[in-house]
């Protein structure tokens, strides 16, 4: 499948079904997806999948439901109206508070400075 003809929307429900399993065993954690030219590379869940309580660790037990899956990747789809950018990483915070899902999203855009005088250069020619 050529990605370059996929919408970034339809991109970013394809990593929420990738990471779908994993979601139902995380309470909290932050999803990140790195972009470049309007396609998602590198994608995936930083988390800690264990809580301490002094010296006792403890497996979280319960992650999110599908209710809260589905209320989450709308959200990162709805988000994509605000980006900007056609180079960077999207991180998605999420945790769930009392069973409610709160996420925080945050846009990173990326530009290189090789590819700016590349194209100075043949501009001023």
């Amino acid at each position: 499948m050529m990605l370059h003809s996929v919408p970034l929307s339809r991109q970013v429900d394809m990593v929420f079904t990738q990471l779908r399993e994993e979601l139902e065993h995380l309470d909290s954690g932050t999803v990140f997806m790195q972009i470049r030219n309007d396609v998602v590379g590198k994608f995936g869940i930083r988390h800690f999948p264990l809580e301490s309580r002094g010296a006792e660790l403890k497996k979280i037990e319960k992650g999110l439901s599908e209710t809260q899956q589905i209320s989450f990747r709308q959200t990162a789809q709805e988000s994509l109206k605000y980006k900007r950018w056609t180079h960077g990483e999207i991180q998605f915070e999420f945790a769930t508070m009392q069973d409610t899902l709160c996420t925080s999203i945050t846009f990173e855009s990326n530009y290189n400075m090789a590819s700016m005088v590349n194209e100075s250069s043949h501009r001023y020619r």
